[in-house]
């Protein structure tokens, strides 16, 4: 198991008011090489879940554990594509992708090592390779972020996440401010990424028709009453070309889920290809 969800609990503490529970006896595990779509409504826990498994965050109770592990704080296995793009305005494409690993390895004062031309020249070779593999160029690279139109921008984004080789991928509403077009071509992207990179994924999306186009499993957070913490009240299985109705079905199903906010029962739907 590579991600496991127990009992996690959230309360986030409010000065003057009654402490907010956003997420109660949440369980919820994950294998290597799933590409997980979390929906629900505003408000019910999604992006808190992405920050708990991440290691920004830390559960009021419970655990999280990554390989069997608790980990207190982020690493390079488990990356993050935000849905605002987190690019430095002043550094290259390149610059941008390798600065996640130059920092890892050598900080702000590593630059006068011996060793770090060699390492940084190996690292701007692997940027290369990752521009071909989410579909830029390389004359992109020498660009800086005000000349790439959204989609470019959200591209590399997704290449800062993956230098760092991470064995978990985590992206919150990484689509939703693109057009329809682009947003397709990531979707296309994303599939293609993984499996290339067998990265197990979590993606968080408002969009019932992405979580199922880019989906082998699909979860839904929701709330039995507006006082309670979210919980899972749909887990299900994406065959890998689902017909027409079973599309139809499980988009019902899945808003049904997050607006009622009920525990649904188990998909009588096969997992395929996941």
């Amino acid at each position: 198991m590579l991600i496991r969800l127990q009992n996690i609990s959230v309360i986030y503490p409010i000065q003057g008011y009654e402490p907010k529970q956003v997420l109660s006896g949440l369980n919820l595990d994950i294998h290597p090489g799933e590409l997980v779509t979390v929906c629900g409504q505003t408000g019910c826990g999604k992006s808190t879940m992405l920050r708990l498994i991440l290691g920004s965050e830390r559960p009021s109770s419970g655990q999280v554990l990554i390989d069997g592990v608790v980990l207190s704080r982020p690493d390079r296995n488990r990356g993050y594509v935000p849905q605002k793009y987190s690019l430095f305005p002043d550094r290259t494409v390149l610059d941008n992708i390798t600065f996640g690993p130059e920092m890892e390895e050598f900080g702000l004062l590593g630059r006068l090592r011996p060793r770090f031309h060699k390492r940084r020249h190996e690292l701007r070779a692997a940027a290369f390779n990752l521009l071909s593999q989410v579909g830029l160029h390389p004359s992109d690279a020498h660009k800086y972020p005000d000349q790439l139109s959204g989609g470019m921008q959200q591209r590399v984004a997704i290449a800062q996440a993956l230098i760092m080789q991470p064995k978990i991928l985590l992206m919150d509403e990484a689509f939703s401010a693109l057009d329809p077009a682009t947003r397709a071509d990531m979707q296309h992207l994303l599939r293609n990424v993984q499996a290339v990179t067998g990265s197990t994924i979590l993606f968080v999306t408002h969009n019932i028709e992405e979580a199922l186009a880019l989906g082998t499993r699909v979860i839904v957070l929701g709330k039995t009453s507006p006082e309670a913490g979210a919980g899972i009240t749909l887990d299900m299985a994406v065959p890998g070309q689902p017909q027409p109705h079973m599309l139809n079905e499980m988009s019902a199903r899945i808003e049904e889920s997050a607006s009622a906010g009920r525990i649904a029962v188990p998909t009588e739907y096969a997992r395929c290809g996941g």
